[in-house]
């Protein structure tokens, strides 16, 4: 298994922005793959589902790694 993507959950827009920064994932070769986006996230184990977060929405940032 390859490490070629990196999901980053957030409570604000900025600190999920500046954690490419931060963390200086450029010169790791990672690149921005999409729109910083909100969502709930739910975690399901066979029929059980779990809200995570108490159901706030939180941001999310996607890098992928240049190949």
């Amino acid at each position: 298994m390859t490490n070629d993507q990196i999901t980053i959950i957030a409570e604000s827009f900025e600190s999920a922005a500046l954690e490419f920064h931060r963390r200086n994932l450029a010169e790791e070769g990672y690149r921005l793959a999409g729109p910083i986006s909100t969502s709930r996230l739910e975690m399901l184990d066979g029929n059980d589902r779990d809200v995570m977060f108490d159901g706030k929405p939180m941001y999310m940032v996607t890098f992928v790694k240049n190949n």
